[in-house]
């Protein structure tokens, strides 16, 4: 039998609970929604979480696709599924978690006796730190990106080629090779021996039907391609950007972009212009390298020194 929560499946059984990692302000139990598919054959485990950002919601819109498409008659091994991660930040739709306003990807491998968002991260940690592959869905929050995968653990780290693998077979287009900040999951879960991949599944406010099929298609090309469920996966080759450059506004005023998410920019393209209310141009800036236009605010409006956009640097394919 296998046990999340209160989700118990035996083999060939499904079944869905929560799992407590606290209390609210009234002594109110909070309890994440867990899932447990048990396959009726043995196999590998899969741990896929969403939303540990509370604002990014299309991880969420994966989780609701996939696991209704699951029998467990057709599976091989188990996957455990945390659909909402960051309780307290997802009813109030904001990023961190207000509790002790903290940004709960920064809290693994978690304490648990620590802060609220600490007892969360060792709670799901401990759900996942026997998994044989991690897929933890983000997106870039509400400000426009294309579809990626993070392997944040770093290039000189042991289970870099694992990660990397699982982000080729993930296959959204696009990866991110760079080493993440400490407290990431994609971090902990391979420094304890776990293949981890963060796929940042697009940005945008609510949900965005394309970046949740990508992500649904991903979990899928994941599930097959290690032996979860029948089928081939034929991996397709991956744009992948080893650094980020970041672009500020010089001055205030109203953004008008001349490239586009996913295009292709060289040193000295004109990336982005600010004119103030009036239409008068005040500042033009430019890539500093070649790479790939990334990431970029929603809004128009900017002060000085406000983010506008990323360019992923650094790149190549494999």
């Amino acid at each position: 039998m296998t046990t999340l929560g209160t989700a118990s499946a035996d083999p060939g059984e499904f079944d869905t609970g929560r799992l407590t990692v606290g209390e609210t302000r009234d002594g109110t139990a909070v309890g994440l929604p867990v899932a447990v598919v048990n396959g009726e054959r043995d196999g590998k485990t899969l741990y896929v979480q969403a939303a540990s950002d509370g604002d990014e919601l299309n991880g969420v819109g994966v989780v609701r696709r996939f696991v209704p498409q699951l029998d467990p008659a057709d599976l091989a091994g188990e996957v455990r599924v945390v659909g909402i991660t960051n309780y307290h930040a997802f009813q109030v739709a904001e990023h961190r978690n207000p509790i002790d306003d903290t940004k709960m990807n920064r809290a693994y491998p978690g304490n648990p006796n620590g802060s609220s968002s600490e007892r969360i991260a060792h709670a799901t940690f401990s759900a996942a730190e026997d998994a044989d592959l991690i897929l933890d869905l983000h997106q870039g929050s509400t400000s426009r990106m294309i579809n990626e995968v993070r392997v944040r653990c770093g290039r000189h780290h042991r289970m870099h080629s694992e990660c990397l693998e699982l982000a080729k077979v993930f296959g959204t287009g696009h990866v991110l090779d760079q080493k993440g900040p400490d407290g990431q999951l994609a971090r902990a879960g391979p420094d304890d021996g776990i293949p981890t991949i963060d796929p940042e599944l697009g940005g945008c406010v609510g949900w965005d039907e394309e970046s949740i099929r990508y992500g649904v298609d991903g979990v899928f090309n994941v599930l097959r391609y290690y032996g979860f469920l029948d089928g081939d996966v034929e991996t397709e080759s991956q744009t992948r950007a080893k650094e980020f450059d970041r672009y500020g506004s010089p001055v205030g005023g109203l953004v008008s972009f001349e490239a586009d998410l996913g295009e292709e920019v060289s040193a000295g393209d004109t990336l982005f212009e600010v004119t103030d209310v009036f239409g008068t141009l005040k500042a033009t800036v430019t890539a500093d390298s070649d790479g790939i236009f990334w990431r970029s605010r929603r809004l128009p409006q900017v002060a000085t020194g406000e983010y506008v956009c990323s360019v992923g640097t650094n790149v190549d394919s494999f």
